[in-house]
């Protein structure tokens, strides 16, 4: 039975929150991790962020091949990350557990992930390896989605129930379509590419944690 969980970690104990290194207000969030090559290839989204400073920093980490620019939408910023993920690293520990990462967002101090493990056993074997490398993992809520007391949401973050509960409202998935994806985006003050990613993913994360659970188990 798979298991959701959600905890915070502070940034300088998260690899992805060393190298991607915020100051100030600045929030980053990790859109989607694509493996690439054999590599997991992180698309971040940032705003209220300087740029060339940001940027200057990523690429001056050591583990980092290169960071794209991939486009802008008034204060975000959206990059695709090229990385080498050490074989010591808490990320490399979650996926070489077959977890999942739902969601994740940092900011200078503290980064905030949600995990789906397909077990218990995995979850703990993960909370076994974050303990032995002393890293400071603060767990906020361990859940199963199929269990009556998991709530309603299956795993949704807030911005992605939001923009599902709207869209389905406005007659974004009627025939004929009542709304745009731009006019979605204007909605949320994001962009087009934004919404449409928000859709996507929590349209994925429903799935997972309901239609593929029992597959999952099998």
């Amino acid at each position: 039975m798979s298991v959701i969980v959600e905890l915070t970690i502070p940034s300088g104990a998260f690899e992805l929150g060393r190298i991607l290194r915020v100051e100030g207000a600045t929030q980053i969030t990790l859109e989607t991790m694509v493996p690439l090559g054999g590599r997991p290839t992180p698309f971040i989204r940032i705003r209220n962020d300087e740029r060339e400073m940001f940027e200057r920093s990523v690429r001056e980490h050591p583990s980092v091949n290169a960071i794209q620019l991939v486009n802008t939408h008034g204060d975000e910023t959206l990059y695709s990350l090229d990385w080498e993920p050490s074989d010591s690293s808490l990320l490399r520990r979650i996926l070489d557990l077959d977890a999942v990462l739902l969601d994740a967002t940092g900011t200078a101090d503290t980064w905030k992930l949600e995990l789906r493990f397909p077990s218990h056993e995995a979850l703990s074997k993960f909370q076994e390896f974050y303990i032995t490398e002393e890293i400071k993992v603060s767990i906020k809520r361990i859940y199963n989605p199929t269990k009556p007391d998991a709530g309603p949401w299956y795993g949704l973050t807030p911005p992605q129930r939001e923009t599902l509960t709207h869209a389905v409202e406005a007659g974004y998935y009627s025939l004929p379509r009542q709304i745009s994806t731009q006019e979605l985006a204007d909605t949320f003050d994001i962009s087009d590419q934004a919404v449409t990613e928000r859709l996507r993913r929590g349209i994925s994360t429903i799935v997972m944690n309901t239609l593929l659970v029992d597959k999952q188990e099998d």
